[in-house]
Order: C-alpha cells, then sequence, then structure tokens
C-alpha cells in the first residue's frame, strides 16, 4: 500500500510543465541551513494522498550530497488516525537562488517545487508548483495570526491559485503529541 500511495504522489506530482501561465517568480535566496528543520503545514491544495491531512509536518535534513531529505507526516482522516509518512528527496536545481527543487518520490520523476514566499525570519513559506495545481503554507508554528493568514492568502493568490481550492490542514498539538 505504501508503495502505491509513492506511485500515486509521483504521478499527480510530475506532470508536463505549463508554458501558457508566466512564469513564478521564487524568493531572491534561500539560507539551506537556515531553510532545514520542520515546517507545520498549514494550508494547501492538496495531492491526493494529503487530502485528509491532520496535523502534518515536512521535515528536511541536508544530505552530504547537497540533496534534501525530506519527511512529510500527518495522521490520515483525523488527530488520532493512522499516522502516514512519505520520505520523498529534494534536489536543488537552482544553486544561485536555492528557491527552486526537483522533489523525487520516485526516480528519475522530480516534481516541481518552488519556494515562492519566505519570511525574513524563516517562520513562514509557501511552496508552489509552475502548474499552479499544488501549493503549501508552512510555519515554525501550527497556527498562523489572522495578519500572517491574510498574507499567505494574498501571495498564493497573486501566484494565480483558486484559494477556493486552499484546505487549511487540522493542527492540535499538546503535551500527549
Amino acid at each position: 500500500m505504501k508503495r502505491l500511495t509513492t506511485f500515486a504522489c509521483a504521478g499527480l506530482l510530475a506532470g508536463c510543465q505549463t508554458t501558457a501561465l508566466p512564469p513564478m517568480q521564487t524568493v531572491d535566496r534561500v539560507d539551506l541551513p537556515r531553510f532545514m528543520g520542520d515546517w507545520y503545514v498549514i494550508a494547501h491544495i492538496p495531492t491526493f494522498p494529503e487530502r485528509n491531512a491532520y496535523n502534518g509536518v515536512e521535515s528536511y535534513a541536508l544530505n552530504p550530497d547537497g540533496s534534501v531529505a525530506t519527511t512529510f507526516t500527518f495522521r490520515e482522516g483525523g488527530f488520532d488516525g493512522k499516522v502516514q509518512r512519505m520520505t520523498p528527496t529534494g534536489y536543488i536545481t537552482d544553486r544561485n537562488t536555492n528557491a527552486t527543487w526537483g522533489m523525487q518520490f520516485i526516480w528519475p520523476i522530480k516534481a516541481d517545487y518552488r519556494i515562492t514566499y519566505l519570511t525574513p525570519d524563516y517562520g513562514i513559506t509557501v511552496i508552489a508548483r509552475q502548474k499552479r495545481d499544488y501549493v503549501w503554507v508552512m510555519a515554525r508554528k501550527p497556527q498562523l495570526t489572522d495578519a500572517e493568514r491574510n498574507a499567505v492568502e494574498e501571495h498564493v493568490a497573486s501566484l494565480g491559485y483558486d484559494l477556493g481550492q486552499l484546505r487549511y490542514v487540522p493542527q492540535r498539538w499538546g503535551d500527549a503529541q
């Protein structure tokens, strides 16, 4: 089943690039060591495997070869749901900015992954795709303030996404989690 989920996710993320859309701007520069660590998935236009995610967390760690070990964990369907885990590898494709990656769930396909928003304190980020089919809003904390939420929604809309498709990922963390 895990292999089927991996294949489904890779297939959903892989698609051909669309040239009809204007090029998507990324942030000017990403300090990779500072970007590493845990990010709560606040909102997304989800891929099939993550459409019922609760307590989603994406974690990054630099590998010695410069790739990025990625672990995405979430609970399926509720806060007490089964823990799901995906472990793609990120490959930085633009070393000038470190803001464009290929995310590989299955060899040889590398899905488009663009860091288009990053607060100066590295507290909030938006990951988007040139096709404008999937997007992820992530933060170092499990909730955003209203002002932060408005800012990222404005950014996501400015990229050409339909905010009506944006799903806020339920996050609930306590001492027992």
